[in-house]
């Protein structure tokens, strides 16, 4: 996980890059404030298949790689949250 030195003012999740991808993925986001955060990833029927992020962490720009080369190509979601923020986006596994 890298982690930026600059203080985002709102939380964002950006799309993950790139888009389709195989099998490894980036997702970035920010946080604004020290918060306890979850980045989950979810099949295309809303089981959660892994966990990326089950912490606290301090404000600022994070980057996680997702390798999904032991999952099958199909449409999944990735879901960040924290006590004061969700956002879920779709992504594309291709093999």
């Amino acid at each position: 996980m890298n982690e930026g030195s600059n203080n985002p003012e709102t939380y964002s999740l950006e799309q993950n890059y790139p888009n389709p991808f195989n099998p490894s993925t980036s997702i970035q986001f920010r946080i604004p404030e020290n918060s306890f955060v979850t980045l989950k990833i979810y099949n295309v029927l809303g089981k959660e298949i892994t966990t990326l992020v089950n912490e606290k962490l301090n404000t600022g720009k994070y980057e996680i790689e997702w390798n999904a080369s032991e999952y099958p190509s199909g449409v999944y979601f990735y879901q960040l949250k924290t006590n004061d923020f969700a956002e879920t986006k779709k992504m594309i596994l291709v093999k």
